[in-house]
This record gives C-alpha cells, structure tokens and sequence, in this order.
C-alpha cells in the first residue's frame, strides 16, 4: 500500500479543485452533489496521511478535523439522497467562511511529509537539535522500509545512521586522541593509511574502526557495524555484480542491528 504524506494530498486538491489555492471570499465556492468523486477522493487520501505528519497545534487540528468531517457528513447526505441534490457546502459554521477543501488545502501545506513517529528511539544523547531530529526521521524511514520489505532502503540507510553516529561519538572527543588510535592501527594494518584530518572526510570503515579502538563502541558492536558497512557497499552496482550479492531481509536487519547495537553503546 502505498504511503500518503501531505504533499500529495495538496497536489491532489491543486488539481481536483484548481480555485482552492486562491479562494479568498466567504461564498465564494459551493461544493454540490456533483463534486462528490472528488469530495470522496480526498476523505480517502487524507485518512492514509500518517497521525505522525499532521503536525497541526491543537486549534489547526481542531479546524482540520471539522472540515473534514463536515465533507464527509455531506457526502452521507448525498449518498443517501436524504439532501436535495442541490443542497451546496459552502463553509462550516464556527471555522473560516471559507471552503472546507481551502481550509483543508491550508492546514496540509503546513505539515511535514517526514516526521518520526512517537516510538522511534529519542537519540537524547545528542544535544544538537538539528541532527538529533534529522537522525530521527532516518530511524522513522528504516523502521519504515523494514515494514515495506524495502530491503535495500533499510540496509543502505541504517549504514548511513552509523557513520552518522559514529562521526558525533568522535567530533565529542579530543581529535588527537583519534589521531593517535589511527596510527596505532596504520601500524598494526587495521587501516590501510592515516585517515585525513578533518573526521567529515573519513569514510565508514576508518570510523568503525578508531571508535572500537577508543572504546566507545563495544568489540561486539564493531564486528556488527563490519558487516552493516560490507552490506552498505552493495548500493554499487559492480560490487554487488562481483560478489554475487544483492541486499535482502538478511542484509537489511544486519545493518539495522549494528544500527541499534551502536546507538545503544552511545547512549548514556
């Protein structure tokens, strides 16, 4: 089934009703009898937008939950025929004298077509709001894609959340420290050359790497970001061909566990 979020909803009013957009004046528009594939259409699309994307306050919520079921009382009405055809919806009594739809339109534009829902895990850890609520929109995607079956979105993004985490854990510690941990495992063959300077040029292999060395993950959870980082790889095409591999349920729960295994050691 596929996933609503607002802004399709919003192109589906744009085209079905073209004056929602612009309609300014109270009476401006009547919706009728006539109207009701479209009416219908609509009920349907926004009972499949997410709860976690109708990030409306309590009073925006209040007035998109009354035009909508202002509609759909309407079309009962009209179903079965217990209105006159003719009998119009132009506004709901109380709201903006204005179009249901319109209003609808409105609250829709204003709401995310990402948002995490309620249970994804808090990352309280990372005090930067940005990347904390960024990161948590990617956990929303992956529980997502497991749900799906969307093997290879799972794999490649929870090897995404990692070297995302992975490159705070080391942005919180004293940069020399890396520095040295990184030649020790020059020295021992762990790594190939000295990683550069800046730790955003780093790439997943080297992170999983110094931060097992620090300690800052567990030996375990190294061993399973190894694979989540070898997984991770099959988004190239040669790759993938050259290994006889391809990303399924097995590669995506690895990733995903070393995803959760790593999130665990980083929390306090």
């Amino acid at each position: 089934m596929p996933r609503i979020v607002p802004s399709q909803v919003v192109e589906f009013i744009d085209q079905s009703f073209p004056w929602a957009a612009n309609q300014q004046v109270e009476f401006g528009v009547n919706l009728l009898r006539q109207n009701s594939g479209e009416l219908a259409g609509l009920l349907h699309l926004v009972e499949k937008i997410p709860e976690e994307l109708l990030a409306l306050n309590g009073a925006d919520y209040g007035s998109f939950v009354c035009n909508v079921a202002a509609i759909g009382e309407r079309l009962a009405l009209w179903r079965a025929q217990a209105a006159p055809p003719e009998l119009e919806l132009v506004f709901v009594t109380g709201r903006r004298r204005l179009s249901p739809v319109r209003l609808i339109r409105d609250a829709l534009s204003n709401c995310p077509d990402e948002n995490p829902a309620a249970a994804t895990t808090e990352l309280n850890f990372i005090a930067d709001q940005e990347l904390r609520s960024s990161l948590r929109v990617d956990l929303a995607v992956i529980d997502r894609a497991l749900s799906n079956g969307e093997w290879k979105a799972a794999t490649v993004l929870a090897g995404s959340v990692i070297e995302a985490l992975l490159l705070w854990a080391l942005q919180q510690r004293d940069p020399t420290q890396a520095t040295v941990a990184a030649t020790t495992l020059v020295t021992n063959t762990t790594l190939a050359r000295q990683p550069a300077v800046a730790f955003e040029s780093w790439v997943l292999h080297e992170y999983i790497e110094v931060v097992a060395h620090l300690g800052i993950i567990r030996q375990r959870t190294a061993i399973q970001t190894r694979l989540a980082k070898d997984f991770r790889n099959l988004i190239h095409p040669g790759r993938a061909l050259r290994l006889g591999q391809k990303c399924d349920r097995a590669t995506a729960l690895s990733a995903v566990a070393g995803m959760e295994h790593v999130v665990r050691d980083l929390t306090p």
